[in-house]
């Protein structure tokens, strides 16, 4: 064998080793990281509007101050909003203020009926109903210890010591491996694999709860098996009764499962719905959790999750599954891999919506915070 035919060669017997060697690991491979279309191709439950209730936001005519605005982009340098929108995988981008649509537009072959992968916006969703649940009685308190719900961690490692809260708050001490670019990561399990609540069941830990934050998308992997068990529904359809027809939206959605059959959502990723829609659950969290009058979230709630809690083992920019940008201006944003952002800025009653194929190397969430605070 010559050395050229070598090379080619060996990289494919890897391959196929991986293949045969794992069914998560090959489809990794195949699929070739996520992609904001991956709603295609994981089975998925639907998460159903109402027909007969559609809320729809105003449309104002031409915006002008959009299109003379300038921001800072990564390299320091001032340019327009809109050639920093167009110059990147941008492919849907809202502003809304005052239920009036300011600017809204589409990329590529993306337009207002397109659903977007939510990638980890999700969780916010998941915080959300972890809320309602309480207010329900399906939860006690988010102090409630996880062996409550999920007996098959009892005994194991720290889990008796682990409350909702601490799952909340990514301080659980769970030993999992965040990376999105690794087959072999606990994300790439997580993503691919078709066995959640076995994987859940085999979980370990480092350290005891509570005393360091570290990003770990299975903690709200457990929120929902916690939530289905709690409350004796799917993920989906407890969304669909408690947010989604509630609040009118347009469309319906679907939230991609590990499996067709008996399958569990993929609760730390995978809504799938349009941009609209998006801005919309923006909206309720604007509002305190009342939508037109009635109470959704508990307005508690909502205070709690999006205000800084410097407690021991939190951090000030980020509480119960929201993103926290600045200690002082009172905003607050869902955010998700390749660059989904469900940003909501009170001060302003201002919600932004930018969805993308990747960022662009941008720093997406200072370019919104700027942008911000122009209109």
């Amino acid at each position: 064998m010559n050395i050229k035919s070598g090379r080619r060669v060996i990289p494919a017997l890897f391959v196929l080793i991986l293949l045969t060697g794992s069914c998560r690991v090959g489809r990794f491979f195949y699929y070739n990281f996520a992609n904001i279309t991956d709603y295609k191709i994981f089975p998925s439950r639907p998460v159903h509007r109402d027909s007969l209730n559609t809320f729809q936001f105003a449309k104002t005519q031409k915006n002008s101050a959009i299109e003379n605005m300038y921001v800072t982009d990564r390299k320091k340098n001032k340019v327009t909003l809109l050639s920093l929108i167009q110059s990147t995988p941008t492919v849907a981008f809202l502003v809304i203020r005052s239920d009036t649509i300011l600017y809204e537009n589409y990329f590529g072959k993306y337009n207002a009926a397109s659903p977007v992968a939510s990638f980890s916006m999700s969780k916010s969703y998941v915080s959300a109903l972890t809320g309602i649940a309480i207010s329900e009685g399906f939860i006690k308190s988010e102090n409630d210890f996880v062996t409550t719900y999920v007996p098959e961690l009892k005994g194991k490692y720290f889990w008796d010591k682990v409350t909702i809260h601490h799952l909340l708050q990514m301080n659980s001490g769970v030993k999992f491996s965040e990376s999105y670019y690794s087959p072999f990561s606990g994300a790439a399990a997580m993503y691919y694999g078709r066995s959640l609540r076995k994987q859940l069941s085999k979980i370990k830990m480092y350290s005891e709860p509570g005393k360091k934050f570290e990003y770990k998308s299975v903690n709200t992997q457990l929120l929902g098996l916690i939530l289905e068990r709690a409350t004796g529904m799917t993920l989906s359809a407890y969304l669909e009764k408690k947010i989604w027809q509630p609040l009118g939206m347009e469309y319906d959605a679907t939230w991609s499962t590990d499996r067709k059959n008996n399958g569990i959502e993929k609760a730390f990723c995978c809504i799938n719905a349009v941009a609209r829609d998006y801005a919309r659950f923006g909206r309720l969290y604007l509002q305190e959790g009342n939508w037109n009058g009635k109470q959704i979230v508990p307005a508690e709630w909502v205070t709690q999750c999006t205000q800084p809690d410097k407690e021991a083992g939190g951090v000030w920019f980020y509480n119960r599954q929201w993103w926290i940008p600045s200690e002082t201006d009172c905003d607050f944003a869902a955010i998700g891999h390749l660059g989904q952002y469900i940003y909501v800025n009170p001060a302003k009653n201002l919600i932004i919506i930018r969805l993308g194929n990747g960022k662009g190397r941008q720093p997406w969430m200072e370019i919104i915070k700027e942008a911000a605070k122009n209109f």
